[in-house]
Parts: structure tokens; C-alpha cells; sequence
């Protein structure tokens, strides 16, 4: 099993999502994320779609997904250099001024944000790696007590050089 990256232009239209997310649903196959937006095109979106699969398995969801009438174009960025962001937010819950001033500094080393304080909380907000996004909230658990996390599926572009993720 491999983490495997797929982009797929489709028709920008009504139901689109729900038939890929249908198709890899229907063979039981697992989305580790997809996330789906418009392109410099209003009748085309432009879905970014990470799934762990063997070898066999991810060629047969290719086939498939090459197969739909609504999809214009399937590229696998598996071993292609990609630009990688997934977005995540995370909320700190029950900390005093020291957890304050340590969520700040957790803050300056991985080079987010924090967006909103409260009396006893603060929320960071992220656009890293998927890697990166691991590391802080491995990190964050570890620090603190009570954290909520909400992450948003990572979108991927081609390189135009040969710099990777």
C-alpha cells in the first residue's frame, strides 16, 4: 500500500463530486482526502484526490475514473513533483498565560498563524505539508491537554521545476 495523489479536471457541474466520491465508495476503496475547486475555466473544477492503494488497485480506480463521462482528464501525480498545502486549524482549549506564550512560540517554528485568542484558548491556523500538519499536531498533544483539530483535504499542483512537496 502506497499514498498515491490524483488530479482529475471535471465538468463543473451539479453531482459531479457526489459520482467520483460514489465510484470510490462503491469499491469500498478508502479516501485518505479530496478537495475540489474551480479552475481559471467556470465550467471546469479541478479535484485533488489522495487514496492509499496497492498497485493493481490504483489502476484499476484510473480506469474508472477515465471511464466517466464528466471527467476531461486524469493525471497521477503519485511520482510527479508536486506543490502540496493542506489547511488545518487547531484550537487550543484550558490553557493559562505560559500555554498562551508556548502556543505562540509553537507558532514562530512552524511558521502559522494564530487567528484568535480567547480568555483561556487559542486557535492556529495552518497551510503546511501534510507532513508538516502531522508534526504540529503531534506536537500540540503532547504540549497541551485539549486540542480540537479540523483539516482540510491538501490540493496539489504540477512543479514547473524540480523541486518536490
Amino acid at each position: 500500500m502506497k499514498n498515491r495523489w490524483i488530479a482529475l479536471y471535471v465538468e463543473n457541474r451539479v453531482g459531479v463530486l457526489a459520482k467520483v466520491s460514489g465510484l470510490f465508495s462503491g469499491k469500498s476503496y478508502n479516501l485518505q482526502s479530496l478537495t475540489v475547486g474551480t479552475t481559471e475555466h467556470e465550467d471546469v473544477s479541478r479535484m485533488t484526490i489522495s487514496v492509499q492503494a496497492d498497485d493493481v488497485t490504483f489502476e484499476q480506480i484510473k480506469k474508472q475514473l477515465n471511464s466517466m463521462v464528466e471527467v476531461i482528464k486524469v493525471m497521477d501525480l503519485t511520482d510527479v513533483p508536486i506543490h502540496s498545502k493542506e489547511i488545518l486549524y487547531a484550537k487550543i482549549h484550558g490553557i493559562d498565560a505560559a500555554g498562551k506564550e508556548e502556543a505562540f512560540r509553537i507558532a514562530q517554528v512552524f511558521k502559522i498563524r494564530v487567528i484568535d485568542i480567547g480568555e483561556d484558548s487559542v486557535l492556529l491556523e495552518s497551510a503546511l505539508t501534510e507532513r508538516r500538519n502531522n508534526e504540529l499536531i503531534a506536537l500540540l498533544k503532547k504540549t497541551y491537554r485539549h486540542i480540537e483539530v479540523v483539516r482540510g483535504g491538501a490540493v496539489a499542483i504540477e512543479s514547473i521545476s524540480t523541486s518536490c512537496r
